[in-house]
């Protein structure tokens, strides 16, 4: 497989599952019948995989065990690695092996690698345009069902954070919860009784009053929700570094440098994964 530039690989049982399961849905109870019909089942290709735009690349590992799925005698050899930075036309990986195998995986190849890279391109502009800041940028919880694992790693490849990976491993307050528990207080203190030692809690808070009420309580973190700069100014003041601070809310590239003056330590953007583009690349077969 694939290494890496970054910390945090996907398991590969994690990728061999995702991959079963993208190959069956393609393949039906028939198979590749448009390959199977054209292909003789003796012949062999190379083939490229090229970028068609410049961004950066993430999914080498799972765009490989594409291949290998299909046949094992497919040959993998990457070009770079996950989370550089390409330029358009470059080359990415290259495959070599029975014709029929390329053929059938490539889709599922391109499809993983495509979206996964696109990601790590997003990533990286919003992770750019906040350079020289204290600010981080984060991932959401705003992902495809059945894809988490690999847009987050995605996120990591383009030079982001991972926020929380689900509902189970820390704790978020939200507005609903606060109503549900009867106020700021008893959701705290109930969340605390709960909560191992491991466990992180943050409060999301929508103005300065909601911010003070929770900070009289033991939390590890705010989610500063849809404040504009003003105000984002003034709540990392009230915060004065007792807990992380987390702005969350509408963020664009546009409006990215500005939130991240105002102090905060972490900026939470659901678009890198909800609404990221492919990064277009392409399969092209370059000899027998």
């Amino acid at each position: 497989m694939t290494e890496a530039t970054f910390d945090g690989g996907l398991p590969r049982i994690v990728i061999a599952r995702a991959v079963e399961q993208a190959l069956a849905e393609d393949l039906g109870t028939r198979g590749d019948i448009t390959t199977d019909a054209t292909v003789p089942f003796d012949a062999t290709a190379e083939a490229t995989f090229g970028a068609r735009l410049a961004g950066v690349i993430a999914g080498l590992a799972v765009a490989e065990a594409a291949f290998q799925a299909v046949d094992p005698r497919v040959g993998f050899e990457a070009l770079v690695r996950d989370g550089d930075q390409v330029a358009t036309a470059a080359a990415v990986a290259r495959a070599r092996g029975p014709a029929r195998a390329l053929l059938t995986g490539e889709r599922v190849a391109l499809n993983f690698l495509c979206h996964m890279s696109g990601i790590a391109t997003l990533t990286r502009r919003y992770v750019d345009a906040v350079s020289g800041t204290r600010a981080r940028i984060v991932d959401t919880r705003k992902t495809t069902p059945g894809l988490r694992a690999f847009e987050k790693y995605a996120v990591r490849a383009g030079g982001g954070a991972n926020h929380r990976s689900g509902l189970h491993d820390a704790i978020l307050i939200k507005d609903n919860h606060i109503v549900a528990a009867g106020g700021v207080a008893p959701a705290i203190a109930a969340a605390r009784a709960h909560a191992g030692h491991m466990v992180k809690i943050e409060v999301e808070v929508g103005n300065l009053d909601e911010l003070a009420a929770a900070l009289a309580y033991p939390i590890d973190a705010v989610l500063l929700d849809n404040m504009d700069v003003t105000v984002l100014r003034q709540a990392v003041a009230m915060v004065a570094g007792r807990v992380l601070t987390e702005a969350s809310g509408g963020v664009t590239l546009e409006t990215v440098r500005a939130i991240a003056e105002a102090g905060v330590d972490l900026i939470s953007v659901g678009a890198l994964t909800h609404s990221a583009p492919i990064l277009d690349l392409g399969l092209d077969f370059t000899g027998p």
